[in-house]
């Protein structure tokens, strides 16, 4: 066999495909962790502005989410007419733009690093929605491995050197926390109310995602109001600013392609341990960017967090490898079998970035549909 035939079987091996799906999952996503904290937490210019309007950021990411979906489905050849009732689409938008709007309001009180750890406790609404909503039950080890992150959070808290040097900072830390709590209630209810409209309904993850951000589009211009004027002159005196917007928004945008390739390729279980493995790698990425470093109580929270979410991944493939069936069909929802299991068990797989929870809990419940695609997005 020559050396061209050996790296084209490379490329289309199994091996391969994983390192795509890491690299472009993990990469648009630090990416989009690092311009979240550029935008938010730093100054602009000489006279240190910061910037103070969030729904613009949601705006700019929805506008930028509604050309990539016209756009695939065009070269899919896709119908662009509406699946579900629109309110049901405007129903999801409605939380999801409070989610995310919390999550970047959250970003001017607390760090990066603190933040990204509580959304791995959007493990505790997302099962307390999804039992009063869906009549999900939950075993033991998902209580436990959520008290488990919980706790990792409160100690990241506690041990931080956030709150602990003057009365200003226990405040803004008190209310960013508070506005947390909002974005991982809003986010867990997006994600269940979701399951719950759409259930039924064999749509294009490309169509939902049109609909679901041309809502989410609007409720964020309503919600600017008069302020979207002051949004765009500051955007206008940085133009540095409204870069850093942009790439956000297109690398939440981009990432929507390897989060839907990884699941149909590999899997949801695959997907929640690089989601994971991406989580742990942005908290450090901030220290070093952005510092301060992390105290050794941090590091212990971090530790006791992600030691709580890789066990739950690991257990998950167990039990997934013991189940497998010879031939993996399709529900009538259009998901895959094994996509299906896995989403109904872990909480976890319903989003985790405010901006893009609602995009990522539409692919992970689309992650068997079109298993034409690769394998099976």
């Amino acid at each position: 066999m020559s050396v061209g035939d050996r790296v084209r079987d490379f490329f289309k091996s199994d091996a391969a495909k994983l390192v795509l799906c890491v690299s472009g999952v993990v990469g648009t996503l630090m990416i989009y962790g690092v311009m979240q904290e550029r935008i938010m937490r730093q100054p602009y210019g000489p006279d240190g502005e910061y910037f103070q309007h969030s729904l613009f950021i949601v705006l700019c990411n929805r506008l930028l989410a509604i050309a990539m979906a016209i756009t695939a489905l065009l070269i899919k050849g896709k119908s662009m007419a509406p699946v579900a009732p629109l309110y049901s689409y405007a129903a999801v938008s409605l939380s999801n733009v409070v989610a995310t709007g919390c999550q970047y309001e959250a970003l001017k009180y607390v760090s990066f690093p603190l933040q990204t750890l509580a959304k791995s406790a959007k493990m505790i609404p997302v099962m307390i929605w999804g039992t009063a909503i869906m009549q999900k039950v939950y075993g033991v080890k998902d209580y436990a491995v959520a008290l488990l992150v919980t706790a990792g959070c409160a100690i990241f808290v506690l041990y931080g050197g956030e709150g602990h040097h003057h009365h200003k900072q226990v405040d803004s830390t008190f209310w960013g926390i508070l506005l947390m709590v909002g974005y991982l209630g809003f986010d867990g209810f997006t994600s269940t109310f979701q399951d719950k409209l759409f259930k039924g309904y064999k749509m294009d993850t490309f169509n939902q995602i049109l609909y679901i951000s041309s809502w989410s589009a609007l409720l964020s211009l309503i919600g600017l109001n008069v302020k979207m004027v002051a949004a765009i002159q500051f955007v206008t005196k940085y133009p540095s600013c409204f870069l850093h917007i942009f790439l956000l928004s297109a690398s939440a945008s981009t990432s929507q392609f390897f989060i839907s390739y990884t699941i149909r390729t590999f899997g949801a279980l695959v997907f929640a341990t690089i989601m994971t493995t991406r989580q742990l790698l942005s908290i450090l990425l901030s220290t070093v960017i952005y510092g301060p470093p992390l105290t050794s109580g941090q590091f212990g929270g971090t530790a006791l967090v992600f030691s709580a979410l890789y066990y739950k991944a690991i257990a998950g493939k167990k039990a997934e490898s013991k189940t497998k069936p010879a031939d993996e069909g399709l529900t009538s929802d259009g998901m895959s079998e094994k996509a299906l299991e896995a989403k109904e068990s872990d909480p976890l797989l319903d989003g985790d970035d405010g901006s893009q929870g609602q995009q990522m809990g539409q692919v992970s419940m689309q992650g068997g549909q079109q298993a034409d695609l690769s394998n099976k997005v």
